[in-house]
């Protein structure tokens, strides 16, 4: 979409936002360096907005709970997985908080009624169904690559033409949503992150560290693989036992089978991207001073406010 706004082809943003976690793959911010340069070649700047670095706040025992959608192995034998609401903390409220700010509303000012921005949500045409309304007064959602009629070949194939080809899908290097694939690469092309993931996964195993030296007592294991193993003793590369069924849509034991196993290698479909969320816990927005149901963000009448949450 920012690639679209700096050749005219939508409308052009103010500003683009970038939600850094702090746990990015080297990839990812290598890739905003370059996006970010060529976007302010074309007069859109490129903000970095963060609540904090999520690896570190999880490890502290002095920080607050940090709540990832961890793997969890049950003292029955069970499965379940983790309350996530680290996207409303380190991707959603951040944003939400510099939307105010460019808007001239920052908290605890109240936002006027007829005052919003307009944010740009990249969801392409076989995503449409995930295209929703923000909730918020002061940001409306739109969404210009259903508008371009672009599906997710078309998008491939424009960052392709431009230069861009080789983008890496944002997404925390120890994001528990991701598949074998997911980790696969972390693995083979990040291996400083795949280290940090490796530690991560070992000090979690019994739970966060605010909460052990609180004196909670936490049931079970934790875990960042989804079989519920240390991550350095997954065989990431056994192939699903039944991918050639992967076109299955009718519910049965076959194409259950087909789709844990597409589980396993692709990991969640949709991650934990802010406004356009279909899986997992749903993520609520509260907006201070009164309730409200979020989604996010680009524009008041007088001026456009443009945000892109991720390179």
């Amino acid at each position: 979409m920012l690639l679209l706004a700096c050749e005219g082809e939508i409308q052009r943003f103010d500003v683009a936002l970038f939600a850094d976690t702090g746990w990015e793959p080297r990839a990812v911010y290598a890739n905003l360096d370059r996006l970010t340069a060529h976007a302010e070649r074309h007069g859109i700047p490129v903000r970095q907005v963060s609540a904090g670095n999520i690896r570190a706040d999880a490890l502290d025992p002095k920080h607050r709970f940090v709540s990832m959608p961890l793997h969890t192995l049950n003292p029955d034998g069970s499965r379940g997985l983790a309350r996530r609401q680290c996207t409303a903390e380190y991707k959603i409220t951040p944003l939400k908080k510099a939307a105010r700010e460019l808007l001239g509303y920052p908290h605890p000012r109240r936002v006027p009624r007829g005052v919003y921005a307009e944010q740009a949500i990249g969801i392409s045409t076989d995503e449409f169904t995930r295209a929703k309304d923000s909730g918020l007064r002061f940001l409306r959602n739109v969404f210009p690559l259903i508008d371009l009629d672009f599906d997710r070949t078309r998008c491939m194939e424009f960052l392709a033409e431009r230069g861009f080809g080789e983008t890496v899908k944002s997404a925390c290097v120890g994001c528990p949503f991701h598949g074998n694939a997911g980790w696969r690469w972390v693995r083979d092309n990040d291996p400083d992150g795949w280290a940090e993931a490796i530690e991560f996964d070992r000090a979690i195993r019994h739970g966060y560290p605010h909460a052990t030296t609180q004196g909670q007592e936490l049931r079970g294991q934790y875990f960042l693989h989804r079989s519920c193993l240390p991550l350095d003793q997954v065989d990431l590369d056994a192939p699903p036992k039944s991918r050639s069924k992967k076109h299955l849509r009718l519910i049965t034991s076959e194409s259950a089978d087909a789709a844990v196993d597409s589980m396993e290698e692709d990991g969640d479909p949709d991650g934990c991207s802010p406004w356009s969320c279909r899986s997992g816990e749903p993520v609520t927005a509260v907006d201070h001073g009164h309730r409200e149901l979020g989604t996010l963000c680009r524009c008041d009448p007088q001026q456009r406010l443009g945000i892109v949450e991720s390179a």
